[in-house]
């Protein structure tokens, strides 16, 4: 179990993990605080991406640092008997940094808690070789603390686990299915409150794709913007897929990167973004692109902003998936719903689902 000042420090550690603008990339997103035996911190550190330190050698750094700088040697911080909370487990593995394992053995760390064990088989291992060292090695982390680690890389450990991105698709639609009217025209369908979420759950995504119909109509922007239209730090990778012909896309300044990705083959895109190092991907449209997902089986989640607003005609939300009978349909299991009220009193409703396993 876990003292008032691990779980204090646990939730920072995720915090500082969890930071805007980080770089993205096939590593994992780790937060480290160190505690002295009276529960105070001593030091925190992060990962930055692939090739800097590890969170753990991060913050041992800035310890370590912190003593040498200290004027009263006497009353310099010492890393001897401190405990460690990670977000997630110590790797063992050597790569352009040392194993994280080792580092805490070696600065006489007495405790570590962990949050998460590390899916990676290359790196797993940490709590296993701390323990045959005699460090005590806590695991029993509070629900709320280990959901927010696990969720903290979701697309990196899905992508462990099926070598491929994790796939979220974004809709927004009518109460009757529509996501454009009969014209074509479909701003606003939802909520002032809507659209800022799902800029939020950009900043979370590795990359924005869209079909070519949809870049070749919109010409959106693709990216994360606060309400007052500032770009947030983070912004995703913008990907456009398919063969048909579009402008380029505007590339305001801070924007992500631009890419095509000239196939209409979903395992063949997902490949692609995957060997660059791309881990979630959001599925922002059109109804050509998000039929093909879900044909394919490559949908993990998706997240409706359904408005109470009736179209009666116009573009439906997703194409063509093949389903001719009942029996054939795709079923989805809800996993949250949640209302969205806007600043007039427009209230939208979120509805976070995925599809049910055959």
């Amino acid at each position: 179990m876990l003292n008032p000042a691990e779980r204090s420090a646990l939730q920072r550690a995720l915090e500082i993990a969890a930071q805007p603008g980080l770089p993205y990339g096939p590593n994992p997103r780790v937060g480290c605080v160190l505690l002295d035996r009276e529960g105070t911190i001593l030091a925190e550190g992060h990962h930055r991406g692939a090739g800097t330190p590890h969170a753990e050698a991060d913050a041992l750094n800035h310890a370590r640092n912190h003593a040498l700088n200290s004027t009263d040697a006497s009353t310099a911080p010492t890393l001897h008997g401190a405990t460690a909370v990670v977000t997630l487990e110590p790797c063992t593995h050597t790569g352009r940094t040392g194993p994280c394992a080792q580092a805490l053995l070696a600065a006489g760390v007495g405790r570590v808690v962990v949050a998460h064990r590390d899916p990676n088989p290359v790196a797993a291992g940490g709590v296993e070789l701390l323990r045959d060292a005699g460090i005590d090695v806590e695991l029993d982390i509070p629900a709320d603390l280990a959901a927010a680690a696990d969720a903290l890389n979701r697309g990196w450990g899905h992508g462990l686990r099926h070598a491929r991105p994790l796939v979220t698709m974004k809709l927004a639609l009518t109460l009757d299915g529509r996501a454009a009217a009969a014209d074509g025209s479909s701003r606003w369908i939802t909520g002032e409150a809507a659209r800022e979420e799902v800029h939020g759950l950009r900043t979370t995504c590795d990359t924005i794709l869209v079909g070519t119909g949809t870049a070749r109509a919109d010409s959106p922007s693709l990216t994360a913007r606060r309400p007052d239209g500032s770009l947030h730090p983070r912004q995703p990778v913008r990907a456009v897929m398919g063969t048909g012909a579009f402008p380029p896309l505007p590339t305001p300044d801070g924007a992500g990167e631009a890419i095509l990705l000239p196939t209409r083959d979903p395992s063949a895109a997902l490949e692609d973004l995957f060997a660059r190092g791309l881990r979630h991907v959001l599925l922002e449209g059109g109804p050509t692109l998000a039929a093909a997902f879900l044909r394919a089986g490559l949908v993990d989640e998706l997240i409706v902003h359904l408005a109470p607003t009736l179209l009666g005609a116009g573009r439906s939300a997703t194409g063509d998936l093949g389903i001719s009978t009942l029996i054939e349909r795709l079923d989805l299991e809800l996993l949250d719903s949640t209302p969205l009220t806007s600043p007039d009193g427009r209230t939208d409703l979120r509805l976070t689902l995925r599809p049910r396993a055959a």
